[in-house]
């Protein structure tokens, strides 16, 4: 502990150090073994991404090394991952090098107009055109 600091300060201790931003987006995750033959593909749904990470899901993390490369569908960049957790199909990554705002927000910009995060939401009741009056069809007359 350096000098001067206040062991009851918690400030800072459960921050993220970049904002995550929601998305549903489809990915690709690019293995490349040791032979360096021809790299081997799994696909994978992007669930939050920052500039120094992301996390998403995977049908199985069999035979997944821990190093790999992310590349978002619609997204022509290819980020370097470090795994930092898996739990089931869940994975959590840290990004190699940091993406720059422009690549996160062009994810996070692209998802938002393609409906990406609100599809997750479950469809709201009908609402109705006014309590307590009906609205008559088409080629119906009212009497």
């Amino acid at each position: 502990m350096s000098l001067g600091a206040d062991p009851r300060s918690t400030a800072g201790l459960y921050e993220r150090k970049w904002e995550r931003f929601a998305v549903n987006r489809q990915g690709m995750l690019m293995t490349v073994g040791f032979d360096l033959a021809a790299p081997k593909l799994r696909s994978c749904k992007l669930i939050d991404i920052s500039q120094g990470g992301a996390s998403f899901v995977v049908s199985t993390t069999i035979g997944l090394p821990l190093h790999y490369y992310l590349s978002v569908v619609g997204v022509a960049s290819r980020i370097g991952c470090a795994e930092v957790y898996r739990n089931d199909s869940r994975i959590g990554v840290q990004f190699i090098k940091e993406i720059d705002e422009e690549l996160l927000h062009t994810i996070v910009r692209s998802d938002y107009f393609t409906g990406g995060v609100n599809n997750t939401r479950p469809k709201q009741e009908e609402r109705r055109y006014m309590a307590g009056v009906e609205r008559a069809g088409l080629g119906s007359a009212a009497t």
